[in-house]
């Protein structure tokens, strides 16, 4: 049985017990279960550790945050499913995964959406933004409460690429949405649809010539060991999501609720500084383990997928107003 099936069957094994033996603790506590994919010194699992400390610190009478790191409790898609059904009360995702349940989030898949990293911070702090993306899954069964830096997307492949021609005929990995196959298939490569605990032994046995992610995937799941060069084309700048079971969040009282609110807050701030930190960290420690960065032409990236940025707006009419007040963002911080 491959490790794949194994994963899959441990998490349907888990989320039967979780939906069984209900979701409170022996002492009485109602138990808040929050899953994600990454390690344990990721900084999506920092922020979630104080998430659990402020929540317990203000209302631990009542309820025990446990965090489920690693997929633990399945592959992210798998994992936003269990959290619609309240399975998992919240989980960590990629806004390419979110894609699935309500295109309003492919809007973070455009490549090239913002200007710079300035920009896309002040788009993700922006209120009217925040209000139009985070509530438009309650039907889904599930809205966001905050969001994480995950840095830059850039490719990183077993040969060398100097320039978007340089990505003809490969096939890399991407996350499970629409748009990213569109955009890869626009840079002339095949896209390669996968779990991301999939991605190192896809590489590794050649199934793939690479995939596109941040820098700490080099590192954190040690991809640097079977790709060895890593380009600067910054064709994505997409955060993770933490979302919550619409359900469990009705339930909170409003002085709860305000708790909970207030730990997402901090949760950000603690995941966003540790994030910058660890970025630095780890391209010392994928130059050490033999990865080559390399700086190139974004333009010329960008001049590969300019019609696909200007077609899925066209084509998804959510999010033009959002495209629009992102361009107004750009322009304000410059």
């Amino acid at each position: 049985m491959s490790i794949k099936k194994i994963y899959s069957l441990f998490a349907a094994l888990l989320a039967s017990v979780f939906i069984i033996s209900g979701c409170t603790a022996t002492d009485g506590k109602r138990i808040v279960r929050i899953a994600h994919a990454q390690s344990e010194t990721h900084p999506d699992h920092l922020g979630l550790l104080e998430f659990e400390k402020y929540v317990e610190a203000n209302l631990g009478d009542k309820y025990d945050v446990q965090i489920f790191p690693n997929e633990l409790l399945g592959a992210s898609v798998k994992a936003i499913e269990l959290t619609q059904t309240g399975a998992i009360d919240f989980v960590v995702c990629s806004t390419g995964n979110l894609e699935t349940f309500d295109d309003i989030y492919s809007i973070f898949s455009i490549p090239y959406l913002f200007d710079s990293t300035e920009a896309y911070y002040a788009a993700m702090e922006d209120e009217e933004l925040k209000e139009r993306i985070y509530t438009a899954t309650r039907e889904s069964g599930f809205e966001a409460v905050t969001w994480f830096d995950a840095g830059t997307r850039n490719f990183y492949t077993t040969k060398p690429v100097t320039g978007p021609d340089d990505l003809k005929g490969l096939k890399l990995r991407v996350q499970q949405s629409p748009s990213n196959v569109n955009m890869v298939k626009a840079f002339g490569a095949a896209a390669a649809p996968m779990s991301f605990g999939e991605v190192y032994t896809a590489i590794q046995q050649g199934v793939i010539d690479g995939a596109e992610n941040n820098e700490l995937a080099l590192t954190n799941n040690k991809h640097g060991e079977v790709a060895k060069y890593y380009v600067y084309d910054r064709h994505q700048m997409v955060p993770d999501m933490l979302v919550g079971n619409v359900k469990f969040l009705d339930s909170l009282s409003p002085e709860e609720r305000e708790v909970f609110d207030r730990a997402a807050e901090i949760c950000n701030e603690v995941e966003r500084r540790e994030w910058l930190v660890q970025v630095e960290d780890a391209k010392r420690q994928a130059e050490e383990m033999g990865v080559n960065f390399s700086d190139v032409d974004v333009e010329a990236f960008k001049a590969k997928v300019m019609d696909l940025q200007h077609q899925m707006v066209a084509d998804n009419e959510k999010l033009a107003p959002i495209y629009e007040r992102i361009q107004t963002i750009n322009k304000e911080v410059g």
